[in-house]
């Protein structure tokens, strides 16, 4: 799975510097209710998600490994709940262009359970959804730090 966003007018610099903030996350993360970090570069978080055919309260496990500031890190992530598991790996790299930062997120993604069932097509559309309302409310909070 592979997703990218143009964030317009704002610098890679800025983007990583609000992308690392929790409370940014917290706010940014759908349906978030716990974003706490239980060590460095490793976060514990609980997600109610309710789209379409996935619903239900998730617990999930995420680390950034491979971090290359402000351009680059990968995300380990362990999802748990009870329409199924998910195990991830995704990539997140950052580029300035003209318009303005691009971060591009290429995920792998192994499903179990019901979520599984679901199929890839339905998963994936949940995923782009999930992600998209991510990414278009990072984008406020850049607004917020280019600002300063």
């Amino acid at each position: 799975m592979e997703h990218s966003y143009i964030f317009k007018g704002i610098s890679r610099e800025v983007l990583w510097k609000t992308i690392q903030d929790k409370e940014v996350l917290q706010k940014s993360l759908p349906g978030c209710k716990v974003f706490d970090e239980v060590e460095e570069n490793v976060f514990h978080a609980v997600l109610a998600i309710n789209i379409g055919p996935i619903k239900g309260e998730f617990t999930a496990d995420v680390q950034q490994v491979d971090m290359k500031e402000p351009e680059f890190y990968r995300l380990l992530v362990h999802v748990k709940g009870k329409p199924g598991d998910i195990e991830a790996i995704a990539e997140m790299n950052m580029v300035d262009t003209e318009k303005g930062a691009v971060l591009t997120c290429n995920a792998d993604l192994e499903v179990t359970g019901l979520l599984a069932s679901i199929g890839q097509r339905i998963m994936g559309g949940v995923a782009k959804v999930v992600i998209g309302q991510f990414f278009k409310d990072i984008e406020k909070e850049t607004q917020k730090v280019a600002e300063f």
